[in-house]
C-alpha cells in the first residue's frame, strides 16, 4: 500500500470521516487567520523491559486523533480529539476560530511540499513475534551474566513505535509521512565486594528490528555497558577545579545540544530570552566551530521526511566557522522574525502545539587528530560519556554529569574518575575551544530532548573537542 492509500485507509476509511468535509471544516476555521493546519496522528507503540532474569513489562498501545491549529499573530488557538470524526472536527473548529475574531489576516503561504520519503510504509513491529522480542532481552540476560562474575544485575529493555501523520492545510494542501522508531538499552551493574557500578548502552533510529535482533549487534551494547560498569569499578575520586577537558566524539555532543542548540531555537530568540539574542552575523565561537542542524539524515532518531507542521526538513546551518548565521525556526516564529522556516517545527503528539526543536545537531570535523589533541595537555580530564544536564537559556550556565571521565595526565590518558561534573557558560565555552578533531560522529540513536512538557526523538554528535576554562567539580580530597 502506498503512503496516500495508507494514510487515506487510517484517517478516513477506518473512521467514518469524509475527506472533503475534512478539508472543508478545516478551511471554514482557519479562514482569515495568519496560519494553521489540521494535524492527523494514527501510532502503534510497544515496550518489553527485562530485569533481575525475568520480563518485568510489555505494554502494546494503539492511538489515533488530530490536532487543529489557528494562529493569529502571536496568538494560538489549539483543539485536539483522540476520537476522529465530523462532529468532533466541528467542535474543535470552533474552539479554535475564536483566536480570530476581529482579526482578516492573510495566510501564510504553505510549505513547499516534497517528493523525497525517508521511510517506507511498511510496520517493523509486525516483522518478528512477541515471543522474539522477550527472547533477545532473556538472551541479553545471559550473555551479560556469562561474561563475568562481577555482574549482579542487568536491565534491558526493547521499544518500538510506527507512526503516520497528516497534515491539511486550510488550502487544500496535504503532506504525509511515515515514522518508525525502534530503540534497544541495556544497562549492567557490577560489583567487588561492597562496591558496585552501573554502565548503560543504547542503540537505535528510524528502522525496523531486523538490525537491533542481531547478535552482532545486542552483544556489543552488553560488551559496551560492561565494559563501562567495570572500568567504572576502578575509577578514582574526580579532581575539581578550572582544567582543560576533552569531549569524545559522539554522545558528548549532548553537551552542544543543552547548552548552546535550544539557545538557537527561534522562539527565545525572538522573545530575547536566549544568551544568543540578537547576535546573528556576530562572532559566537571559535573559529573552526560549524554547527549544523540537518533533519533529513536518513534513519536518525531525529530525523523526519517533514516537520509537523509539513515543512521538509533540511540541513541548516546554525553556527558556521563560528559565527551565528542561522536559527532553527517554525513557521510562526520566522514569520514574525522574517526568516525563513526551517524544518524545525515539532510535536510530541497530536495532543501537543508545534514549537521550534532540534532534529539531528551536531559540530561538524575540525583538522586535529584525536591522540594530538590528548597529547596536547599535561593535567585535565577527558569525558567520554555524559549523564543528566541542565542549561538556564537565559544565560547559557550549564551543569553536565560524567558517566565516563579520564585523568589526563602528560599528554596521555589515566585512571577514569567518578564524580565528575562539569560547569560553564554555553556561548562563553564555544570560544573556549582551542582544538577541534576530525572524527565527528553522532550519537548511537537515543536521545530524547524535553521542552515546555513535550518530549522528542532527536540526534547529537561532534568531533573530540578541547576546551579551556571548564570547571570540573569532584570529590577529590
Amino acid at each position: 500500500m502506498d503512503r496516500e492509500s495508507l494514510s487515506n485507509d487510517l484517517f478516513f476509511n477506518q473512521t467514518g470521516l469524509d475527506e472533503s468535509r475534512a478539508e472543508a471544516i478545516t478551511q471554514d476555521a482557519l479562514d482569515g487567520c495568519d496560519d494553521g493546519e489540521l494535524y492527523l496522528e494514527y501510532a502503534q507503540t510497544e515496550s518489553f523491559a527485562f530485569d533481575d532474569g525475568r520480563l518485568k513489562k510489555a505494554s502494546y498501545d494503539t492511538t489515533r486523533g488530530f490536532g487543529l491549529r489557528a494562529v493569529d499573530g502571536e496568538t494560538t488557538g489549539y483543539a485536539h480529539a483522540s476520537e476522529i470524526s465530523e462532529d468532533a472536527l466541528a467542535r474543535a473548529a470552533g474552539t479554535v476560530s475564536a483566536v480570530r475574531s476581529g482579526h482578516e489576516g492573510i495566510a501564510d503561504v504553505a510549505p513547499q511540499n516534497t517528493n523525497r520519503q525517508l521511510y517506507a510504509p511498511d510496520n517493523p513491529l509486525d516483522d518478528h513475534p512477541f515471543d522474539a522480542k522477550v527472547k533477545i532481552l532473556s538472551d541479553i540476560d545471559a550473555y551479560a551474566r556469562s561474561q563475568s562474575d562481577d555482574v549482579r544485575q542487568v536491565s534491558a529493555s526493547l521499544s518500538g513505535q510506527w507512526s503516520v501523520v497528516e497534515i491539511i492545510r486550510p488550502d487544500g494542501s496535504r503532506m504525509r509521512d511515515i515514522r518508525p522508531l525502534v530503540r534497544l538499552d541495556v544497562s549492567v551493574v557490577a560489583g567487588r565486594g561492597d562496591r558496585q557500578e552501573s554502565g548503560h548502552m543504547g542503540t537505535g533510529g528510524r528502522w525496523g528490528y531486523d538490525s537491533l535482533l542481531d547478535p552482532s549487534t545486542w552483544k556489543g551494547q552488553v560488551d559496551e555497558a560492561l565494559r563501562m560498569a567495570m572500568t567504572n569499578l576502578d575509577s578514582v575520586p574526580a579532581p575539581a577545579g578550572e582544567m582543560p577537558v576533552i569531549l569524545g566524539p559522539g554522545w558528548p555532543g549532548v553537551m552542544l545540544h543543552e547548552a548552546v542548540g535550544h539557545g538557537l531555537e527561534g522562539d527565545f530568540n525572538r522573545k530575547k530570552t536566549s544568551a544568543f539574542a540578537g547576535l546573528m552575523g556576530e562572532r559566537v565561537a571559535a573559529k573552526g566551530v560549524t554547527v549544523v542542524d540537518d533533519g533529513a539524515i536518513e534513519g536518525r532518531r531525529g530525523s523526519l521526511t517533514i516537520d509537523d507542521e509539513g515543512t521538509p526538513t533540511q540541513r541548516t546551518v546554525l553556527i558556521e566557522d563560528g559565527i551565528l548565521v542561522n536559527y532553527m525556526q517554525d513557521r510562526m516564529n520566522a514569520r514574525l522574525m522574517g526568516m525563513a522556516a526551517t524544518g524545525n517545527g515539532r510535536r510530541q503528539s497530536y495532543a501537543h502545539m508545534p514549537m521550534p526543536r532540534m532534529t539531528n545537531t551536531f559540530m561538524e570535523n575540525g583538522t586535529a587528530d584525536p591522540e594530538e589533541i590528548i597529547a596536547s595537555i599535561d593535567n585535565g580530564i577527558y569525558a567520554v560519556n555524559f549523564g543528566g544536564g541542565q542549561v538556564d537559556i537565559t544565560n547559557g550556565n550549564f551543569v553536565f554529569t560524567c558517566t565516563e571521565a579520564y585523568m589526563v595526565e602528560n599528554g596521555k590518558v589515566g585512571a577514569p574518575v567518578k564524580g565528575a561534573t562539569l560547569t560553564g557558560v554555553g556561548p562563553q565555552a564555544l570560544k573556549q575551544i582551542k582544538m577541534i578533531g576530525n572524527d565527528t560522529k553522532l550519537d548511537a540513536g537515543v536521545g530524547t530532548c524535553g521542552k515546555a512538557g513535550q518530549g522528542v526523538p532527536v540526534g547529537v554528535g561532534q568531533p573530540t573537542l578541547l576546551m579551556e576554562g571548564l570547571v570540573v567539580g569532584g570529590t577529590a580530597a
